[in-house]
């Protein structure tokens, strides 16, 4: 639902709601404009204070704010107003440039290996979500992965990634439509639009990989990094549960793997996903490598109760398919707060991982 349909939902169950509901409904939508209010003054500074901009976006950025807010925080566009269009009109017009230069061959002229993998992943991207089985959104993915992957001969494309384009993508053609971009038919989008979206999609993730190519290159290192210190982290915030882990023999390779590589994005929605790089973004360029690891170990501490009843095999299966499709910004900002809780308590202690 777009932000403006929810904000028209909310007015009307506002007038049929008990008159104690109504107010708290009247004060959430004061907030929800005071907020905006505040990021609109934020963002249309001649030069953006990216401290303030920061510390607004952690608790959410409004969706249609968010294709101009992301590219502030990662840094794609300028924070300075007045070179913003240039800066990106000369970024996508050199997107532009590299698919042609790289595609100018047809598929002959492409790397075989790295093309084949991308061509099997692509059709698997977002399964069931109808803007990621349509043919043109495909064809945009494609080119997106594979410019990127040829420019980064360390890694090359390794799976996941194509999971971490789409909130970008998503976000980004949310600029040009008034509908949910997930059931949005790409095939309707104007040439100049289709590259932009592309090629905006293509820097900041870009920009996002260049913060954990380490999970990436020969033997992803990053993520066995990241794995280790989760299972040591886990052991201090919830010692009864990583204490039933071991002995059912369930390693935190078996399914936080997966949670490193593709960023939770295959537990959660990507709405969820947009809200959680809200403050990700907000956080700094390591977030997605440093706070991403206390948000995954407070997510498996969210099912502890239930994880400490279960047998080897009943963790692995429940694990590998989490009931977080009914799941709302509400239990995201949840998640956030308990992993910023233990982001605080533990991560300038290093002597407590490995040390002891």
């Amino acid at each position: 639902m777009s932000e403006k349909a929810a904000s028209n939902s909310r007015a009307t169950s506002a007038l049929d709601s008990p008159p104690g509901d109504t107010e708290k409904l009247m004060r959430e939508r004061s907030i929800r404009t005071n907020r905006r209010t505040k990021f609109i003054n934020c963002i249309t500074r001649d030069d953006v204070d990216i401290a303030q901009l920061r510390k607004l976006a952690w608790n959410g950025v409004p969706d249609d704010l968010r294709p101009l807010v992301w590219p502030l925080l990662l840094g794609y566009l300028p924070l300075p107003k007045p070179t913003r269009a240039s800066t990106l009109a000369r970024k996508r017009r050199e997107y532009a440039s590299l698919v042609e230069t790289t595609f100018a061959r047809g598929r002959e002229g492409l790397d075989q290996q790295i093309w084949h993998q991308i061509e099997i992943d692509v059709p698997r991207t977002r399964p069931g979500v109808r803007l990621w089985m349509q043919g043109s959104t495909q064809r945009s993915l494609e080119r997106i992965l594979y410019v990127w992957a040829i420019r980064h001969p360390a890694s090359g494309y390794v799976q996941g990634i194509n999971d971490l384009a789409t909130p970008f993508f998503q976000v980004f053609l949310s600029a040009y439509i008034d509908s949910d971009p997930e059931d949005f038919d790409t095939a309707l989008l104007t040439d100049s639009i289709r590259t932009a979206v592309e090629a905006d999609t293509f820097w900041c993730l870009s920009r996002l990989l260049d913060g954990i190519q380490d999970n990436y290159i020969a033997g992803q290192p990053g993520i066995h990094r990241s794995v280790k210190r989760m299972a040591e982290l886990v052991a201090r915030i919830d010692a009864p549960l990583a204490a039933h882990l071991e002995l059912e023999n369930v390693e935190f390779m078996q399914f936080a793997f997966r949670w490193m590589n593709c960023l939770l994005m295959r537990e959660i929605s990507v709405q969820n996903t947009i809200r959680m790089w809200d403050t990700y973004l907000a956080e700094g360029p390591d977030a997605f490598s440093q706070f991403h690891l206390y948000v995954c170990s407070a997510f498996l501490v969210r099912w502890s109760k239930k994880l400490q009843e279960m047998d080897f095999q009943g963790i692995i299966m429940f694990l590998q398919s989490l009931p977080t499709q009914g799941w709302s910004d509400h239990e995201i900002e949840l998640l956030l707060s308990e992993a910023f809780v233990h982001y605080s308590t533990w991560h300038n202690a290093q002597s407590h991982f490995g040390g002891k």
